[in-house]
């Protein structure tokens, strides 16, 4: 039984390399990024790496077995009938969000996409300005050492990027939009979107990473994106996860900052029959400021799993990081967060909390904050708490003549609020806001 399965999850990966093999790229694309070279390294790779199981210790509280029992497909192009109308949108007022980047099925859809400006890129990697190519090469090219499976069946497929290019010393005032549809499809869907966010020395940029589903279809959506941000830069990262309940999901996020930039990421998971978000933070120079703000939702039986890594390898850098989860029914929400402070990171200043609202009692939470430093002359702290919905302030609320459905909601609006009040776009808020109650 035990050879089975092994055997099934190696015919899994192999299926899917095999599909991600078939994939065209561009001979412009090939040649000018590298893009075939990146390909066959991650094939490699994949076929000789095993599918994470409870037995890993990075996913013993994540079971992926389910993932195996569909034959999930690959698309060749895009060939999806899909309206925006579909979807619900962050910010409904064109005039508040116009920099709109849509892909379908990991494929761009210009037809779906909206605006730009001659002094900046946001497009696609296969129309990215001659001027930008050679850095955008650099970034890639970091793929071409593989440590993780689901990152490099990415690489493995990759033919096009969503890209957001700022040049250095410009500030972006205006949101950009980067909208990943997944559309239904005549079996279960496999898409890998791919997002390079580079903000040169001295920019500062708001981008909404915005993950969707049209139907409710079996889909599997392995996303990963790049974030580079330049000396003295400011980058504000909105990532929404809001896909339909028989998605499964896996993310990933490497973050590289230089000296003196600050970079500030909203994860929000609502949505994923099981998701996984692991999202990582590299500091590449001296005075670096991160914020990592956190909101898991999850109710039925989601599972919703978050890994973080800050890693500190420079003196005088700052890190606050606080993750909310909101647990109901039979739910399990996962997190662990990783502080490492190297010895070189002198007079480090971070600070981590894990804060989790369990709503039934056979929903159920697994956090873990955690810190590990070598240096030493740093402030570093952490902490974890689990609670329920206080009885008391239940009555409170329903002596004053609310009902007990609005009591709890107000109660759980009131514990996610702490991290919709610190996004950057209100419509954000709003909407996520009313998703909770939906779900609820």
């Amino acid at each position: 039984m035990i050879n089975t399965q092994v055997a099934t999850r190696e015919m899994f990966l192999a299926d899917l390399v095999n599909q991600c093999g078939k994939l065209e790229v561009a001979n412009s694309e090939s040649s000018t990024y590298g893009l075939q070279d990146l390909r066959d390294a991650a094939t490699e790779y994949v076929l000789a790496a095993s599918f994470p199981t409870v037995r890993d210790e990075e996913w013993r509280f994540t079971d992926l077995s389910p993932v195996l029992q569909v034959p999930f497909h690959v698309p060749q192009s895009n060939q999806s009938n899909v309206k925006l109308t579909d979807i619900i949108m962050p910010v409904k007022n064109r005039d508040d969000l116009p920099l709109r980047l849509v892909f379908v099925n990991g494929f761009y859809a210009p037809d779906l996409s909206t605006g730009n400006l001659p002094d900046f890129y946001v497009g696609n990697l296969s129309n990215v300005p001659e001027k930008y190519r050679s850095r955008i090469t650099d970034v890639l090219s970091k793929h071409k050492q593989q440590t993780e499976v689901f990152t490099a069946l990415n690489t493995a497929g990759l033919v096009d990027a969503a890209v957001v290019f700022v040049p250095a010393n410009m500030s972006i005032d205006l949101p950009i939009h980067l909208l990943f549809l997944t559309a239904p499809g005549a079996s279960g869907t496999m898409c890998q979107p791919h997002c390079l966010i580079i903000a040169e020395a001295g920019s500062n940029i708001t981008v909404v990473e915005d993950y969707a589903t049209i139907g409710n279809v079996p889909a599997f959506t392995n996303a990963v994106t790049d974030v580079v941000v330049g000396e003295n830069a400011t980058v504000n990262h909105v990532r929404l996860q809001r896909e339909g309940l028989d998605v499964v999901h896996i993310g990933k996020s490497a973050i590289e900052q230089a000296r003196n930039s600050r970079y500030t990421c909203h994860a929000i998971s609502l949505g994923g029959k099981i998701s996984r978000h692991n999202l990582e933070v590299f500091q590449r120079g001296e005075g670096t400021e991160t914020t990592l703000n956190g909101l898991t939702v999850a109710f039925g039986e989601q599972l919703a799993d978050t890994h973080s890594l800050i890693d500190f390898n420079h003196p005088h850098g700052t890190s606050r990081q606080l993750h909310k989860c909101i647990v109901g029914n039979k739910a399990r929400a996962v997190f662990n967060g990783k502080v490492f402070v190297r010895k070189a990171a002198q007079l480090t200043d971070a600070g981590q909390l894990s804060r989790n609202l369990l709503l039934s009692p056979r929903a159920r939470v697994d956090t873990k904050p955690q810190l590990e430093i070598v240096a030493d002359n740093v402030k570093c702290s952490h902490g974890a708490t689990v609670s329920q919905l206080e009885d008391d302030e239940l009555f409170y609320l329903q002596s004053r003549g609310l009902d007990l459905e609005r009591s709890r909601y107000l109660l759980i609006d009131a514990f996610a609020a702490e991290m919709l009040n610190q996004l950057p776009i209100v419509g954000v808020a709003k909407m996520l806001s009313t998703c909770m109650a939906i779900q609820e």
